[in-house]
């Protein structure tokens, strides 16, 4: 398809990283994905879901627009996030329309259906072809400050990931896509947990401007997360035993733990994380990497 040209923050931001990029272009089939949790909340004070808030806005936005994530949020002036994206960045965004800003995912070079990160949420935007020309990409996640970078140009980090040995939640290569996220022109599906067939997030997704797509599911034994309660902690192992149903977890049930508003959203968090981790047939039969 024929795309408009970058905004001019948006182009040197991505010709700033690929001057520290490395390796050979980035194979045309991979796919940036976007980890999210569809049923919670949208943000502080609203009974809104994320995926209705995809609907309302037709758009994808970064946590320097929402003021929410489902990871670290330091999305303000002063914040880590900020400080990390002005330094790799060149602060191109300093000053710019914060809905320029990067939004993060993953690059899917393992093609899995889960998407690439699923650590950050159960389902997942897949965002089309084209956004790779507005994509950097880093290993590890940016959090811990890597040395180690990519633009679909030159990108040699899916290696550096395969080989490094971390666990399987962190073992993704983060992606930044740049610019404004039109689900309608940037995404070809939006891919969701089975658990949530024929409730209101299908519902809602199904207003959306792409295709809904379903992966193969996430479902956590009880007795598989039993045995490692160094994982996240053995009272987050208390906490699955608690809302396991008929032994198993998966996305809906812990989102309904989440809407009770009862626990700590680290508890919540780390609860996903055990989901996530094995819930599916891969991550069974791999044990957590120690750290």
């Amino acid at each position: 398809m024929t795309t408009s040209p970058l905004p001019e923050p948006v182009r040197q931001a991505v010709a700033h990283v690929a001057r520290l990029a490395a390796g050979p272009p980035l194979d045309r089939t991979l796919r940036v994905t976007c980890s999210f949790h569809p049923d919670r909340f949208a943000g502080p004070g609203t009974t809104e879901s994320v995926i209705e808030r995809l609907v309302a806005s037709g758009s994808y936005v970064s946590q320097f627009v929402t003021g929410t994530s489902n990871g670290g949020l330091t999305a303000y002036r002063g914040g880590d996030r900020f400080r990390w994206e002005s330094a790799l960045f060149g602060g191109m965004y300093d000053d710019a329309d914060p809905d320029l800003r990067p939004k993060y995912g993953a690059l899917n070079h393992r093609r899995r259906g889960t998407g690439a990160s699923p650590r950050f949420g159960s389902a997942h935007l897949r965002l089309a072809e084209h956004t790779l020309e507005r994509s950097t990409f880093c290993f590890p996640d940016s959090f811990d400050e890597p040395a180690d970078f990519g633009v679909a140009a030159s990108c040699d980090l899916a290696d550096r990931a395969d080989r490094s040995g971390r666990d399987l939640l962190d073992d993704y290569v983060e992606a930044q896509v740049h610019g404004h996220l039109d689900l309608r022109a940037d995404v070809e599906a939006v891919v969701l947990d089975p658990s949530f067939r024929g409730t209101a997030v299908e519902e809602a997704a199904r207003e959306l401007p792409c295709p809904v797509e379903w992966h193969d599911g996430f479902v956590a034994q009880l007795a598989d997360i039993e045995q490692h309660p160094d994982y996240r902690g053995p009272e987050i192992v208390q906490l699955a035993r608690r809302y396991a149903h008929d032994g198993v977890l998966d996305p809906r049930t812990v989102g309904e733990v989440a809407s009770l508003g009862i626990h700590e959203p680290q508890a919540v968090k780390q609860l996903w994380h055990y989901t996530a981790r094995f819930g599916t047939p891969e991550a069974r039969s791999r044990p957590p990497a120690r750290d």
